[in-house]
């Protein structure tokens, strides 16, 4: 692709050679002749001189780089270069799309209804009474249960589940693994005799727009729904127990996990490995930090972090006052030994360690 319909594509403003052939993208440390790259984060301008790369995506007030003649790379200046870069890949997005129709091996009920122009791969099964919809793709070894209701462009990679009456909207993808209706994990404890399973009848409705990771779990509720709003990325390895909800645009990365009935809000991030204590609410518009505790309700814009999961500030401040906390028992040790605080032992100052297995 010529670097002039690149620009037009992205209404970037070109400086340099608008014909130069655009073969593909990558970062800039490892971008080669052809290459396309971009620059939007200050720790990775340091490469921007010496790179190789036909083409560099700029913001409109970043410095060019430097040299001159043949071997400097055009600029195309735009507002957001990380958001120009996004829109990019998809131009050079090349990644096969299956053929549409049944492969032979698929396993289709006869009551299942199938829309055009929908692709059913290698080994695929798909239950009485489900309904796909069209230009949708299943990948080998996908299963979709008996009254799954699916919509348009739907993509279920390899081996990834959609279980009983779960509807998902337009535009969804599952990576390979994903499970969307799993039972939830409820079972009623009864002393010495065995846990009793709760029946989990209620469903999950997914809307438009989700992606879900590899080995991700979205548990059906006990009654009612669970809910994964409108444009909500669910990372890889990720936990949702059964009747919680995810609202629109919120991004969980992986590992995080959230027991059963936790609401979180629109446009909520959280970190990996985040965990939620369930029956607790997340405002619209908070973060939590990568491995967060998070046991009480999160207002609205916060931010959190730790365990118990408090402000981050607060918690900045905690770590650094924990890392100097050696130097502090030395100091008090020492005042304990001047006679310096009531009760503590007189005697003779010392610099010496804290006495091993001792406080």
């Amino acid at each position: 692709m010529r670097l002039q319909e690149i620009a037009r594509h992205l209404e970037a403003t070109l400086e340099g050679d608008g014909d130069v052939e655009i073969r593909g993208v990558a970062p800039i440390e490892d971008a080669a002749a052809g290459d396309l790259t971009f620059v939007a984060s200050p720790r990775y301008r340091r490469f921007l001189d010496g790179t190789r790369a036909s083409a560099v995506v700029l913001g409109l007030a970043d410095a060019a780089p430097s040299g001159s003649g043949a071997g400097r790379p055009a600029v195309l200046r735009v507002a957001q270069p990380y958001a120009a870069f996004v829109r990019v890949l998809g131009l050079f997005d090349r990644r096969p799309r299956p053929a549409a129709g049944i492969h032979p091996t698929a396993v289709v009920a006869a009551s299942a209804t199938v829309g055009e122009g929908a692709s059913i791969g290698p080994y695929v099964v798909v239950g009485e009474g489900a309904s796909i919809g069209p230009e949708a793709v299943l990948h080998p070894h996908a299963v979709i249960y008996p009254g799954a209701r699916i919509g348009r462009n739907f993509t279920a990679h390899a081996g990834s589940v959609v279980r009983e009456d779960v509807r998902v909207g337009d535009h969804v993808v599952l990576q390979p693994g994903a499970v969307l209706g799993g039972d939830g994990f409820g079972f009623l404890p009864m002393g010495k005799d065995l846990p009793v399973p709760i029946p989990q009848v209620g469903g999950v409705r997914v809307e438009d727009h989700v992606e879900v990771g590899s080995n991700t779990t979205v548990d059906r509720a006990t009654v009612g729904d669970t809910v994964i709003g409108r444009g909500a990325k669910l990372d890889n390895l990720v936990m949702v127990g059964h009747g919680s909800r995810i609202g629109a645009g919120s991004m969980l990365a992986g590992q995080a996990g959230m027991a059963g009935s936790t609401r979180i809000g629109e446009r909520v991030l959280v970190g990996g490995q985040a965990g939620f204590a369930g029956h607790l609410q997340v405002g619209d518009d908070a973060q939590v930090a990568a491995r967060a505790g998070v046991v009480a309700d999160v207002e609205a814009g916060s931010r959190v972090a730790g365990m118990p999961a408090g402000d981050l500030g607060r918690w900045r401040r905690m770590v650094v006052a924990l890392a100097g906390l050696p130097d502090l028992v030395r100091r008090v040790r020492r005042l304990e030994r001047l006679g310096g605080i009531p009760g503590g032992p007189a005697g003779t100052a010392s610099d010496d360690e804290p006495t091993p297995g001792k406080p």
